[in-house]
């Protein structure tokens, strides 16, 4: 699966990162804790989490993920958006908690 087909699928909000709608979904990750997403996702992995500021930007990158996906209403500070931009890695928005959207992104990805 596509981001862009995750985000057509989940309504999914795209903040920034446009240029990377067209990567491959290999699996998810669901931590706000920098340190274990970093030890722990994997390359293709769309990661779900609270956290805004500029770090995340730095694990997306480090870890080649294919998207994270902010949850509860969070946006993206402006300097993590325009790093978005610049490394094409995707950052999504949705009101839904952590909880839903993982199960959500479980089922469509486990077919």
């Amino acid at each position: 699966m596509k981001v862009s087909e995750l985000v057509n699928t989940l309504g999914l909000k795209v903040y920034s990162g446009e240029a990377g709608l067209d990567k491959e979904i290999e699996g998810g990750y669901t931590s706000d804790l920098l340190s274990d997403v970093m030890g722990n996702a994997d390359a293709g992995f769309v990661w779900i989490t609270l956290q805004t500021h500029k770090n995340i930007m730095a694990i997306a990158s480090l870890k080649e993920l294919a998207a994270i996906i902010l949850v509860k209403g969070n946006q993206p500070e402006e300097d993590t958006a325009m790093q978005s931009n610049s490394e094409g890695i995707p950052i999504l928005g949705t009101d839904s908690e952590s909880f839903e959207i993982s199960g959500m992104l479980y089922n469509l990805i486990k077919k």
